[in-house]
């Protein structure tokens, strides 16, 4: 844990994180997901779309409240 975060202050400090990352990105994409697919191309995802009345609705709805005595 501690030699990770000195590693990545290091990396910080010197200005050299952003290529780092480029750098991890590509190993870490094609371990945990092109790894995953015949051929090591992953499909696209499509997200659904919402109508306009889903949209309007709230994410979590309460259904009860615990009350204290």
């Amino acid at each position: 844990g501690a030699e990770a975060v000195l590693r990545l202050r290091a990396l910080r400090s010197s200005d050299d994180f952003d290529a780092y990352w480029k750098f991890h990105e590509q190993p870490e994409y094609d371990r945990h997901h092109a790894s995953r697919y015949a051929g090591r191309r992953v499909p696209q995802t499509v997200l659904p779309v919402a109508t306009p009345s889903q949209r309007s609705r709230p994410a979590l709805k309460i259904i009860s409240r615990k009350r204290d005595p």
